[in-house]
């Protein structure tokens, strides 16, 4: 009993010190610079911004529970791909602030048309759950979404600052 008390204390402690180290964050942007593109490299799980053609900041992200593949209807969990951009923001939603980004395009809903059936939408670049924010990069260790793509709380906070509504949103697998 007592081994497994021991065994107990030590996977809490590990956990709590990964969640504390993963954390902390590097260098922020400064305030006031303004990306003009957002490119999301599904297979890389990467969302890198730019300003002119140069790289400002990347970051690690999460994406929809099936990443793999271009999002073709409602609810089948994959992440869209091509070009969109952001056309709303929602200070209050479900997760730490959220960037629309305009998904469906014409291409999709000609597609989904097609098909006859509804291509979904109400795609996001967010941060965590609310009352979650704690969990951090802990949110990397899985594609959790049900097709937005997921960063960390504070680097939502840097990404809202960051990326103006009309921002060009580049998906690729």
């Amino acid at each position: 009993m007592k081994k497994a008390l021991i065994v107990i204390a030590c996977i809490a402690i590990a956990v709590i010190a990964i969640g504390f180290f993963s954390n902390q964050e590097d260098r922020s942007l400064p305030q006031g610079i303004m990306a003009d593109r957002v490119l999301v490299e599904k297979r890389a799980r990467k969302l890198t911004l730019y300003r002119e053609g140069r790289l400002l900041k990347a970051y690690q992200v999460s994406l929809g529970k099936q990443p793999v593949g271009k999002k073709t209807e409602e609810g089948d969990g994959r992440t869209p791909e091509g070009v969109y951009s952001i056309d709303r923001r929602k200070m209050k939603s479900t997760f730490h602030r959220a960037l629309h980004i305009s998904y469906p395009n014409r291409g999709d809903l000609a597609q989904a048309k097609a098909r006859g059936i509804s291509p979904g939408g109400d795609i996001m670049i967010h941060g965590l759950f609310n009352g979650l924010g704690f969990l951090g990069k802990l949110h990397l260790v899985d594609d959790w979404t049900a097709g937005c793509i997921a960063v960390t709380n504070p680097q939502i906070e840097e990404i809202w600052r960051t990326v103006p509504d009309g921002t060009k949103v580049d998906i690729v697998p």
